[in-house]
């Protein structure tokens, strides 16, 4: 069997139960909207950085838990306690630059909400962006988001294209989706 050349392909291929199957074929590529849920992707986009993505998925609950189910208001008011607290939690990645990343980026996630009224509506605000333009606006804006943090955050709320191969059947579906969208 030949290698998978695309992240479809290596899910297609796992059991329907693994993580990163169901991770591809309903979260990937599909679009969030509630910013607590987009801002919660970009926090496992960061603590995927310098590891595999499996390891990210296989604890993504327990960052859910761990930061207050992704509330960016809560977030944004983490404390040196909070810090303390996640830096002991053996359940998720305990990196203190990437804590503290995502607590300056909750801050900035606010700052953004007041003058978008929400942080995906800045973010559909840039939607013409090409990739090289986002990560400029990334790195100017966020914490630990380089190229590649940008791109598959990007990718995988469904604002730059590409998640998918045209033959992939949940690239088919989420088209479909999005047509049925159109047409309403």
């Amino acid at each position: 069997m030949e290698k998978p050349t695309t992240y479809c392909e290596y899910a297609q291929r796992l059991p329907k139960n693994d993580v990163n199957r169901i991770y591809h074929d309903t979260e990937y590529g599909f679009s969030l909207t509630n910013d607590n849920e987009v801002f919660g992707r970009l926090i496992l986009e960061i603590n995927q950085a310098g590891l595999s993505w499996t390891t990210i998925l296989k604890k993504k609950e327990n960052f859910r838990k761990s930061f207050d189910n992704f509330d960016i208001k809560k977030i944004s008011k983490y404390q040196e306690k909070d810090i303390k607290r996640l830096l002991e939690d053996s359940s998720i990645i305990r990196n203190k630059l990437k804590i503290n990343a995502v607590i300056f980026n909750a801050e900035k996630v606010i700052s953004i909400q007041k003058e978008y009224s929400s942080f995906y509506n800045w973010l559909m605000n840039h939607q013409t962006y090409n990739l090289s333009q986002w990560v400029k606006l990334f790195k100017k804006t966020f914490k630990f988001t380089g190229g590649e943090i940008t791109k598959e955050f990007l990718l995988s709320i469904g604002i730059l294209s590409g998640a998918h191969v045209a033959h992939c059947p949940v690239f088919l579906s989420i088209k479909k989706k999005i047509n049925l969208k159109k047409n309403d």
